[in-house]
């Protein structure tokens, strides 16, 4: 694939040009071991790696134009170089050209928040699919071309990966696309260049704060994804959560906002709830879904509020709403032959967690005891560590402190950190053990044939990440090993 270098050029605005451009060019990277002849180059500033220590091994590879905020020490004839102030916006905008995609014509839908994001883009993919609309999704879990699964390495791909996949979508007829927006994929600039049709925010809670260092830097970062949306795109926002506002402050886009408390243009109640769905109350009209807790009815109301700013029937989105299936990893059930119940779920900051178990709670009848498993991962946000612990501690009958992906740290010094966290008084039902398998196990032993068990933290991953090393490791299969299924 080519396309003319002036061309490809004037989408960017760049302060100097040395050296003679090629005709054309035919690809672009950020990737130095990646480039091809006839490539761009576009040295990106990340937050471990600097692209400008890479620019001659680009050139190596055939590079032809470089993109890059500083010039190098060294020119070579052979090669154009182009400087601009953020090489990371030039990308998203030269990808854009590149593939000249039409943001009018692909329509992406953008959802962000700290807890909620895959599950709403998901089930926009699956509701979106249903109704005969090709979509494309991409989100932690899994990416999707229309019907072809694709393995997820982040929440948001990287520039170039997120344009390939947007390319790869058109080719193949989806006219949507519903994506996770993580805090990181905006402040790094990874989704530079989208026109976005719409966004969504879910929620904001303690997460992410080893990279954003303060709760108001994350809050800022999350609102410049709305502020940033077009005057032709909706911003819906929830607006029982305290930032809802907040992030409609300074957009031009169109302002929604639904809610389960409070006025709003979309409004949903929970008449019942069991441990095998609830009843809603959407905008006037029931409907059963296969979701459980508060925090799934804000998701499943977002998710009935963009399909119809998008166009939809409302009796044809609440007819398919109710034949949803939660998302793989987020409050999966299993049962044994005795009658005992265990719930995998990603849960991984103090508000997911307090929200799994305080919906498990509410379904517990006197003989039901919750037992959890949860763990917290390493090299993040320390602070939330303690306060998953109290609030694990709380909320559960007993509670087992284990190993979740330690990273580089050391993973007794992580569950000692989460028992800090734990009220003295509730000590004694707290145990530690950091072989997370045993302590999946130790919980299923404990277990009566009435009792909960929460394994926490993971969800859908299939591995657990220690000294830098994946290792193979699925809580849903070890859950199933023990439970004879």
């Amino acid at each position: 694939m080519q396309i003319q270098t002036n061309k490809l050029l004037q989408t960017i605005q760049y302060q100097e040009i040395i050296g003679a451009l090629p005709a054309a060019i035919t690809g672009i990277e950020t990737d130095s071991r990646k480039v091809q002849a006839g490539y761009v180059f576009v040295a990106v500033q990340g937050v471990a790696v600097d692209g400008h220590q890479y620019i001659a091994k680009a050139i190596e590879q055939g590079a032809r134009v470089v993109i890059c905020q500083n010039m190098p020490q060294t020119i070579d004839s052979k090669v154009a170089y182009v400087r601009v102030l953020n090489p990371a916006v030039a990308c998203g905008l030269l990808l854009k050209a590149y593939y000249e995609i039409d943001f009018s014509k692909f329509k992406v839908i953008g959802v962000t928040g700290t807890n909620g994001k895959t599950t709403t883009a998901t089930l926009l993919y699956q509701l979106f699919e249903n109704v005969g609309l090709q979509a494309g999704l991409i989100s932690t879990v899994r990416n999707y071309i229309h019907t072809q699964s694709l393995e997820s390495t982040h929440t948001t791909p990287d520039t170039i990966q997120l344009y390939a996949l947007f390319n790869a979508m058109i080719e193949q007829g989806c006219t949507y696309c519903f994506m996770e927006v993580s805090s990181h994929a905006i402040h790094q600039h990874r989704i530079a260049g989208i026109d976005f049709c719409g966004g969504i925010f879910t929620n904001l809670t303690q997460d992410h704060l080893d990279y954003h260092k303060t709760i108001a830097e994350y809050l800022q970062v999350k609102k410049s994804f709305f502020d940033n949306l077009p005057s032709y795109a909706f911003a819906l926002t929830n607006s029982d959560d305290k930032n809802g506002d907040v992030m409609l402050q300074n957009t031009v886009a169109h302002k929604y906002s639904y809610s389960l408390k409070g006025f709003s243009d979309f409004k949903c109640k929970i008449l019942e709830t069991h441990f095998d769905g609830m009843l809603l109350q959407i905008d006037g009209t029931e409907v059963w879904t296969k979701f459980i807790g508060a925090f799934n009815a804000y998701n499943i109301l977002s998710v009935y509020a963009t399909a119809f700013l998008l166009g939809l029937n409302k009796d044809q989105i609440l007819q398919i709403i109710s034949s949803l299936n939660p998302v793989d990893g987020r409050i999966q059930f299993f049962r044994n032959a005795s009658g005992t119940t265990a719930v995998v779920d990603y849960a991984h900051t103090p508000d997911a967690l307090e929200n799994i178990l305080s919906s498990i709670k509410k379904l517990c009848g006197p003989h039901n005891k919750i037992i959890t498993v949860v763990g917290a991962g390493g090299n993040r946000d320390t602070t939330k560590r303690p306060i998953m612990g109290k609030i694990a501690a709380q909320l559960s009958d007993r509670l087992i402190i284990t190993s979740d992906n330690p990273r580089n740290e050391d993973p007794l010094l992580i569950a000692q950190q989460m028992n800090d966290g734990v009220p003295a008084d509730m000590r004694s039902k707290v145990i530690t053990i950091i072989d997370r398998k045993e302590a999946i196990k130790t919980a299923v032993a404990l277990a009566q044939h009435t009792d909960i068990i929460l394994v926490a933290g993971k969800g859908h991953e299939t591995y657990q990440e220690i000294q830098g090393v994946k290792h193979h490791f699925d809580d849903r299969e070890i859950i199933k090993e023990l439970f004879n299924l």
